[in-house]
């Protein structure tokens, strides 16, 4: 047997070279969500088909098997703190392995097949707003999906298989407790707002936003907070994301509309978030767990920490107001930054959940972990989803989608396959605020910084507690080290009720 120093080295460099083909299908995805020809559909899904063979084979390679379990046996690597870079690398390498080891290789090939092929007819069933040209796709997605879950194995419920690759260790009964706890607050506080909702004008965030003054003024304000842009990229998509491609190769993407303001600045924000995280993680340990994200829960709250604690905050349009004004003179000469400042607040039922304001979000979360969850489980037909989706978005919110494109065929999470991710950008939201107030707590009032056009002491307090960590700890225990407290939903809750003070004068 080999000395555990000799197997560690090993083990590293295994997972390095898988590492450059994980990140060449992910280039081979971006490149499909961004660039892609029309025509070239079908041979990027036999690309990244063969590459997902070539990575699970790697992944699953009997002889990393057996470096795991040497090395995890051994009496020197019992000794290591939990937390030490080398203890993380063998335990979530060999919590991985021994998930993806019960998945054969046929399903693997059949699922990355399925959703590159399944994106690209989401694209076009989005163009045509019909849902039944992605439905056969869908149900293709969600019987694949099944039999993942299954071979994978679970206690209680199948979707746990499936929610436990996104947040580690979360199951859905645990979730759903939380999300009905956010809801009991959330309706209430909706409920109060009926009467006053009238108060904000949103008009000023609807006029005429030339698309050239948007390009620059979100890659100014996303570069201001702190994407390095020497180490990343902006692109136009259908739906934004970010991907990393490598250490030093972080993509962000955003959509642009000329006729609301919204819509490209947060959705860049949030993504600039989430690369700000990809760029703060440790590139010495790149594709090795020290150097990846804790969890998409954890993921998730640096996106919506720097879209709404930050982007929506007085503080942050005080600096960032008149630059506003100089790249959008026809919409903006006539407001001032507090109806300015309303306006991006305002809180109202809508239909697109990345547009959704900070009270509603949640209430889209739900509804979409509802749902998958009953597709998962086989309660609820994919044929039956579009008039489910409605139903639960006129209870919920009281309004009901007049199309599939506002509706159902809004994300393209399901056509990716992506069924377990919806909770954790609520788990997110939960995490960002309790983040943002022990940050406030140690570092003192950030406003007068945010006034200033200065984030660095936020983001510098975020690289050092959260980036930096990688997997080092679970996502209870991040939360337990950077906050003193385990997740709750009462710092978001209170977060939102001072806001609503604030923008209706409705103390809650």
């Amino acid at each position: 047997m080999a000395d555990t120093k000799t197997q560690f080295e090993a083990l590293r460099a295994h997972a390095t070279q898988t590492g450059y083909l994980l990140s060449s299908a992910a280039l081979l995805e971006w490149d499909q969500q961004t660039k892609l020809p029309s025509a070239a559909g079908p041979y990027r899904s036999d690309q990244i088909t063969y590459l997902a063979k070539l990575i699970h084979e790697r992944e699953t390679d009997p002889q990393l098997g057996q470096w795991l379990n040497e090395l995890s046996e051994s009496a020197k690597m019992s000794t290591e703190d939990p937390a030490s870079d080398r203890a993380t690398t063998v335990r979530e390498l060999k919590r991985k392995y021994d998930r993806l080891v019960k998945v054969p290789s046929d399903l693997v090939q059949a699922i990355a097949r399925a959703c590159s092929t399944g994106q690209q007819i989401w694209v076009e069933a989005r163009k045509a707003n019909d849902f039944s040209v992605f439905r056969a796709a869908l149900i293709e997605i969600i019987n694949l999906k099944q039999q993942q879950a299954d071979a994978i194995g679970f206690d209680h419920c199948r979707y746990d298989a499936l929610l436990d690759e996104y947040e580690p260790g979360a199951v859905s009964s645990e979730v759903t407790d939380v999300f009905e706890a956010l809801r009991a607050e959330l309706v209430p506080l909706l409920e109060q707002l009926k009467g006053g909702a009238d108060q904000v004008d949103s008009s000023v965030i609807h006029r005429d936003y030339p698309i050239d003054a948007q390009k620059e003024f979100v890659k100014n304000a996303s570069a201001k907070i702190g994407f390095d842009y020497n180490r990343g990229r902006l692109d136009v998509t259908y739906h934004p994301f970010c991907t990393e491609i490598g250490p030093d190769d972080c993509r962000i993407t955003t959509r642009y509309n000329e006729a609301f303001f919204n819509s490209a600045f947060f959705g860049t924000l949030h993504e600039a978030g989430h690369g700000m995280y990809e760029q703060g993680l440790r590139s010495e340990w790149y594709s090795l767990p020290p150097g990846q994200y804790c969890s998409l829960g954890i993921h998730e709250s640096q996106s919506r920490l720097w879209e709404n604690l930050v982007g929506r905050s007085e503080a942050f349009w005080q600096h960032f107001f008149p630059l506003a004004q100089s790249c959008f003179p026809d919409a903006l000469n006539d407001v001032t930054r507090s109806q300015f400042h309303r306006a991006i607040n305002e809180i109202t039922p809508s239909l697109i959940r990345v547009e959704a304001d900070e009270v509603t979000y949640n209430l889209h979360i739900i509804i979409r972990f509802e749902l998958e969850r009953s597709l998962i489980e086989g309660d609820l037909d994919v044929a039956d989803l579009p008039s489910a989706w409605n139903q639960k978005y006129q209870q919920a919110l009281g309004i009901t989608p007049p199309d599939d494109a506002s509706g159902v065929l809004q994300d393209v999470h399901w056509s990716a396959g992506l069924i377990g991710y919806f909770p954790t950008y609520s788990l997110g939201n939960l995490y960002a605020s309790q983040f943002f107030d022990a940050a406030s707590e140690q570092l003192g009032d950030l406003k007068p910084s945010f006034a200033e056009g200065d984030f660095g002491p936020l983001k510098d307090w975020l690289h050092q507690n959260v980036y930096q960590s990688g997997k080092c700890l679970s996502p209870r225990n991040l939360c337990l080290k950077v906050t003193g407290d385990e997740l709750s939903h009462e710092p978001l809750i209170q977060h939102l009720k001072s806001k609503i003070d604030r923008i209706y004068g409705l103390p809650t």
